[in-house]
């Protein structure tokens, strides 16, 4: 039996994303990436266990968001590569990600307790702190754990709770408990999108769960985003863009997302420079 019926309480995942998306709308978008980034209207309607008008109703909103685009028949991703698994996605603005990691690696002092989220450049960052010391690592990436575990008399933690392969990393509620044990100086963040007035933006709610845990826990926040991330959409507010203190990026921004980084007081780093 269609049910196109609201949920009667708000979930979890309703107190994350951003209030201009409905339930329905963040639904469909994550039952697209589930189904690889596009699928036929009839497919996400069987999915969904509602009428193929519901779903053109949805998509026709999404769309209007620029978070999809409507085919004869079906529905894709606008920002596919915030859907894609994270092995696919190191190699895309690899020289870019490398510059951000290594100035990101400079902000991280020795001994410090750092937070590494899965990311692709984060992965590059990890990479690039293997010759710092005494560090404790707390992560929920499994790229991350691997490079820095056993070197320089380095602690890494890695977060238990759901595996996921797409982001090769754990998340969901015990990921979060665990890494609330720590007292944690700096946090690297990725995010899927930058948007001048939504802020730092991520495509899943698992993620934007948990970045805004960290978010809110860590006592330094350092946001990693190439310039392909600025303009893109996605569907969740990964956490108050005021929280973030630093932004690192690669080359100089547009002036609305300027403007609105200094009315948040984050600073902006640019790589290389």
């Amino acid at each position: 039996m269609e049910n196109d019926e609201p949920p009667q309480q708000d979930s979890p995942l309703l107190k994350q994303i951003d209030t201009h998306h409905t339930h329905r709308e963040v639904e469909l978008l994550e039952t697209l990436r589930s189904l690889g980034g596009s699928a036929r209207t009839a497919a996400l309607a069987e999915a969904l266990n509602v009428s193929e008008e519901t779903v053109r109703r949805t998509v026709k909103a999404l769309a209007k968001a620029d978070l999809v685009q409507r085919v004869h028949g079906g529905v894709y991703l606008t920002n596919v590569d915030a859907y894609a698994p994270v092995h696919s996605r190191l190699n895309r603005n690899a020289a870019e990600k490398m510059r951000i990691a290594n100035s990101a690696a400079a902000m991280i002092p020795n001994g410090a307790s750092v937070f590494l989220d899965v990311g692709s450049t984060t992965t590059y960052l990890a990479e690039r702190l293997k010759d710092h010391r005494n560090l404790t690592v707390v992560t929920n990436a499994i790229n991350a754990a691997q490079a820095l575990v056993g070197r320089n008399h380095n602690q890494v933690f890695l977060a238990g709770g759901e595996m996921r392969e797409a982001e090769f990393g754990t998340f969901g509620p015990e990921t979060a408990a665990y890494i609330a044990r720590f007292n944690i100086d700096i946090a690297v963040l990725s995010v899927d999108g930058v948007d001048a007035q939504a802020g730092f933006l991520l495509a899943g709610s698992a993620e934007a769960d948990l970045a805004r845990s960290v978010a809110a826990q860590a006592r330094r926040v350092i946001v990693v985003a190439d310039q392909s991330k600025f303009g893109q959409g996605a569907p969740m507010v990964a956490f108050p863009a005021e929280q973030a203190d630093v932004l690192i990026t690669d080359s100089a921004l547009r002036p609305p997302f300027q403007h609105s980084l200094d009315a948040w007081q984050v600073e902006v780093v640019l790589a290389g420079a």
